[in-house]
């Protein structure tokens, strides 16, 4: 396991942040899933999962945390802060409509990573204030894999957090194989590709072209 905050955060210095989705992924369960993902190398993971009762969320985070720590890979939970703290996860990402940064500080404390969901400047801006851990980016393009998820900011936005905002940051939604070089252009270097990895026959070869393309 990861020992401190700042080596944690080398982790979103480059290459793929894994999220679950366990509705997208072929019949495969999330722990699976996150097993072929540490398998392949990445070393971020988010446990995002919507529809699962929380006990069920519990004992595929208990599993995860294993998972992870033996890779040696950081693990976030979204928004459930009471899940992230009772399974020992290294993160929580929370979204614009979550509890405030502040708040979800005071509870996980100084060593536990905390990431934010940002659709705008004004949000990006905010995240700097609040002295947020990193950022999400997004989501760039169209994306079905939320249900309450925003419009695309578009690479506008991308292209600003570049230029202007100096947090780490996760380049998120409706990224594929396909559009991957068009996002590292405009500056992104840590960049999530939810169902095109869990989606995906081999997501082992899936990870592996993907970080070609973010290698070159």
């Amino acid at each position: 396991m990861l020992c401190n905050k700042l080596e944690k955060m080398k982790s979103f210095s480059n290459g793929i942040y894994g999220i679950t989705a366990e509705e997208h992924s072929r019949g495969r369960d999330n722990i699976e899933v996150v097993q072929e993902m540490m398998d392949a190398g990445i070393k971020v993971i988010q446990y995002r999962e919507k529809e699962k009762s929380m006990l069920e969320k519990y004992r595929q985070c208990i599993r995860i945390r294993e998972i992870t720590a033996k890779a040696g890979a950081v693990f976030i939970v979204n928004d459930h802060v009471d899940l992230a703290m009772s399974v020992g996860a290294d993160g929580i990402h929370i979204g614009q409509d979550d509890l405030p940064f502040k708040v979800v500080r005071e509870l996980v404390g100084e060593d536990s990573l905390i990431g934010v969901s940002t659709h705008s400047p004004e949000q990006a801006q905010q995240a700097v204030r609040d002295g947020v851990d990193y950022i999400g980016v997004g989501p760039l393009f169209r994306t079905y894999t939320k249900k309450d998820v925003c419009e695309p900011v578009g690479l506008e936005y991308l292209e600003y957090v570049v230029g202007n905002i100096n947090l780490p940051f996760v380049a998120i939604g409706g990224i594929k194989l396909h559009n991957l070089q068009e996002v590292k252009q405009k500056g992104a270097r840590c960049i999530s590709l939810v169902t095109e990895i869990v989606g995906a026959k081999d997501i082992a070869k899936t990870i592996q072209e993907a970080e070609a393309f973010l290698n070159k």
